[in-house]
């Protein structure tokens, strides 16, 4: 039975879910496709100020790809690149959101499912979760695109050693390696994920979006430009702004509107 992924709405809050339970949530072509088409709605949505990405079933974050669908979906190069033309699209999108995006990791996390959680913003995890990229068990390599999340969030010493070990480790180890922001008890996940969130959401929309987008250009080594620059001070003449301000000295909410 095939997997999918669903988008649903509680305020200003979008959760997406992956939904694959009887493989506890590992990733097929439906659910890529599904994934896709909710990034692309969400994209367009100027409502949405915080979305999550959470695994369903209570078990699992994602395990990685589902291995059933190897000989009919990635069983030649041809096949392998076509499909990974797929989640490449799906991971970018993902990255790209101009909405802040928080990865809510209970029990696994491997493989294309830690590239997932990777192309969020933030990740946080329960002191249950698992991590890991087993692949090489499998006869395969991590392809470059997901590998390079892999190296920009843990670095070269660390890609290289969870590559080649392929070990399933600890939330500790995860953390220890800057794959997680944070690490809560079983017990504290759900309230530390609405407590994320709820700090997300109070900001202003534009400001998350640019620092999302500043944060993502400082990875790229080329020099600043003018333009680049003059975008950083754009926030000043936005209605936001001046709700900021004039909130802080009326000492009380703002009430942002992404304008």
């Amino acid at each position: 039975m095939a997997g999918t992924v669903t988008l649903t709405r509680e305020d200003v809050v979008a959760t997406l879910t992956l939904t694959n339970t009887d493989k506890l949530n590992a990733m097929d072509k439906p659910m890529w496709h599904a994934l896709i088409g909710h990034l692309a709605a969400l994209e367009a949505d100027d409502s949405v100020r915080v979305v999550v990405m959470r695994g369903a079933g209570g078990r699992s974050f994602c395990p990685g790809a589902d291995i059933s669908e190897f000989e009919s979906e990635r069983n030649s190069p041809a096949q392998g690149a076509a499909y990974g033309v797929l989640m490449d699209e799906g991971l970018d999108g993902l990255r790209r959101l101009r909405h802040p995006v928080v990865a809510a990791i209970h029990g696994p996390c491997c493989g294309i499912g830690l590239a997932l959680a990777l192309a969020c913003d933030l990740r946080v995890c329960s002191e249950v979760s698992r991590f890991g990229v087993p692949v090489s068990r499998l006869g395969i390599s991590m392809a470059l695109p997901e590998l390079k999340l892999v190296h920009q969030v843990a670095g070269g010493p660390a890609a290289m050693e969870i590559l080649l070990e392929g070990r399933v480790f600890d939330a500790a180890e995860a953390k220890d390696k800057n794959l997680v922001h944070r690490v809560v008890s079983e017990n504290r996940f759900e309230d530390e994920i609405t407590e994320t969130v709820k700090r997300i959401s109070a900001g202003a929309p534009l400001a998350a979006t640019l620092h999302k987008r500043f944060v993502h250009r400082l990875a790229d080594p080329t020099p600043l430009t003018d333009a680049e620059i003059a975008e950083c001070y754009h926030c000043f003449g936005t209605e936001d702004f001046r709700e900021g301000y004039r909130a802080f000295l009326d000492k009380r909410k703002p009430v942002f509107t992404g304008r």
